[in-house]
């Protein structure tokens, strides 16, 4: 295999006046769900409905990416039909993937990307974008990526720069490289599934040390329901069927949560929303939001829903951990403290070898297809 070309230089670290932390919300609603790969038709979802009662709740950021189908066009649809100040929200996107095993990682690729979001979400400025699923191509493609989202940056089209992906190491060891190379550490970096209830990984000392080390600015926590894994109806009853990396042991294992949850009255999305976003919260803090009203930062989640109920029933669990945080209603903590030692006690033993199980990214049939090469 040939050597991978040099990446061009990085332009010279621009001044971020405002760190990300400042301004980003605790609390930010994905837009994966908005796409053929979690329902049968996004199209006839009601996107605009959730976008809506999103913002009456005091959502104010949103998630989204090239990768995930029509979920940028329908984003943008819905903020067109809403009109909502564009200083009111605060807006994120991805550049690199364009599908399973396609990736264009390059100056022009991600240039193209980010002038296709910004059509797409009907703006003039994306105020966080990552390199998306980093564990795909080569260090020197994300550096070359993170290099050119910087000049973008200058030009005013991006505010924030970050990468996103699955493996722990490959994102630390990024996060330092890029700090290395460039001599700025980036703004945020997002992990998916490492903070459930089935695998706590991302929450581990040695993991937060690292990015400490990196000088990472914000840490995301995305996916809380680990991609549909704990959920009452469970993955194989699910459109995630087909393409969810849980190999059939762990699902049918998660499956079984179901009646642990029940058995207290709850339903085991609660549990694991529940725990996700107190667990986070705190855990997170050296890493999280400044901007939710609190005097200590509170560590920053992504949470994808497909209905506005199952929105509203976030929203109100976030509700009682934040108002738990601030120390306010003992009813909210009671609950809290209720699904922490079911995790502890039952869910966990249940999980056995399955606890902080963790799945290859990419998986061994991986062959790419873009322009980028794949990761050495």
């Amino acid at each position: 295999m040939p050597s991978p070309a040099p990446a061009p230089a990085a332009p010279p670290p621009a001044a971020v006046p405002i760190p990300l932390s400042s301004v980003i919300p605790p609390l930010i609603l994905g837009t994966a769900t908005f796409n053929t790969q979690y329902v049968a038709s996004p199209e006839h979802m009601p996107y605009t409905p959730i976008i809506s009662r999103a913002l009456s709740l005091g959502i104010r950021a949103f998630d989204t990416s090239p990768y995930y189908g029509p979920s940028e066009s329908l984003l943008g649809a819905a903020l067109t039909s809403l009109s909502p100040p564009r200083d009111s929200y605060f807006l994120i996107t991805k550049a690199g993937r364009r599908g399973p095993s396609d990736f264009d990682y390059s100056p022009a690729g991600i240039r193209s990307s980010v002038e296709r979001s910004l059509a797409r979400l009907g703006t003039d400025r994306l105020d966080l974008v990552y390199c998306h699923d980093v564990e795909f191509v080569s260090p020197a493609d994300v550096l070359a990526a993170v290099s050119e989202l910087r000049r973008l940056r200058s030009e005013g089209k991006v505010r924030y720069v970050g990468i996103s992906g699955y493996p722990l190491p490959t994102l630390t060891s990024l996060s330092l490289s890029v700090l290395e190379a460039t001599g700025e550490p980036l703004d945020a970096v997002l992990s998916y599934s490492h903070f459930t209830l089935q695998n706590t990984s991302l929450s581990s000392p040695a993991v937060l040390s690292a990015f400490a080390a990196a000088r990472v600015n914000v840490l995301l926590n995305a996916s809380i329901l680990g991609m549909g894994l704990l959920t009452s109806r469970g993955i194989d009853a699910a459109p995630m069927a087909a393409w969810h990396p849980a190999p059939p042991a762990l699902r049918s294992r998660c499956t079984e949560l179901k009646t642990i949850a029940e058995a207290e009255g709850m339903g085991l999305e609660e549990v694991a929303i529940r725990w996700s976003l107190a667990g986070w919260a705190t855990a997170a803090a050296a890493f999280g939001s400044a901007s939710g009203g609190r005097n200590a930062r509170t560590g920053v989640s992504v949470t994808g829903v497909s209905s506005v109920a199952e929105l509203e029933e976030t929203w109100r669990v976030w509700s009682e951990v934040v108002s738990e945080l601030e120390g306010g209603t003992p009813g909210a903590a009671s609950k809290t403290d209720l699904v922490r030692r079911l995790a502890e006690e039952r869910i966990w033993p249940a999980l056995g070898e399955w606890k902080d199980y963790t799945w290859e990214s990419p998986g061994p049939d991986y062959v790419p297809t873009g322009p980028s090469r794949p990761r050495l």
